[in-house]
């Protein structure tokens, strides 16, 4: 049956993509819920006219999307938890754990059904997980566990470091002038 979306169906396509789906799943799910209509003549047709509004929609959330993937590619999230012998953890670090700890640390809200994990981590350490932003826009992090009550070093990258140290003579130098005047 085909359907045409009306919101985004991950791994499947985007709104006003016209897509081929089982009868079933369309009439019990896409229909009722809304992500989706029928593809009549009619609504092919409506389709055509409403194609401008969705390419700006679309480019909008692309956008959108890439500027978070900036944000979250390549970070480190760190994830504190109850750790039992040679580094096994009790239960596991979930989805819904990460995410929170991204809105922590980085500030970015994402939904834990969009974090991939390879498999589950029990262990302390690195791991990988991957953050599905937007249809193949896709962001790296880096998940590193430690066990509860670690204190850990702040170490300042050195790129940082040199821009605050070129910063504060320049912040000096204008104070000294608007004390001057």
């Amino acid at each position: 049956m085909k359907v045409i979306l009306l919101k985004e169906l991950q791994g499947r396509g985007g709104e006003g993509d016209v897509i081929d789906v089982a009868r079933g799943f369309a009439v019990n799910y896409l229909l009722p819920q809304g992500i989706a209509v029928e593809a009549t003549k009619g609504e092919l047709k409506q389709l055509e006219q409403r194609r401008k509004n969705i390419e700006k929609r679309e480019l909008a959330r692309t956008t959108d999307a890439a500027t978070l993937k900036e944000a979250l590619d390549g970070k480190s999230i760190n994830i504190f938890t109850r750790v039992g012998e040679e580094g096994q953890l009790f239960g596991s670090v979930t989805t819904k754990m990460i995410a929170d700890a991204i809105l922590e640390q980085v500030g970015v809200t994402i939904d834990r059904k969009r974090i991939e994990l390879g498999k589950g981590i029990k262990t302390v350490g690195k791991h990988d997980a991957m953050v599905d932003i937007y249809r193949d826009i896709k962001a790296d992090v880096t998940v590193n566990v430690y066990p509860e009550g670690t204190e850990l070093e702040i170490v300042e990258e050195p790129a940082e470091a040199e821009a605050e140290a070129e910063e504060a003579p320049e912040a000096v130098a204008e104070a000294t002038e608007e004390a001057a005047e």
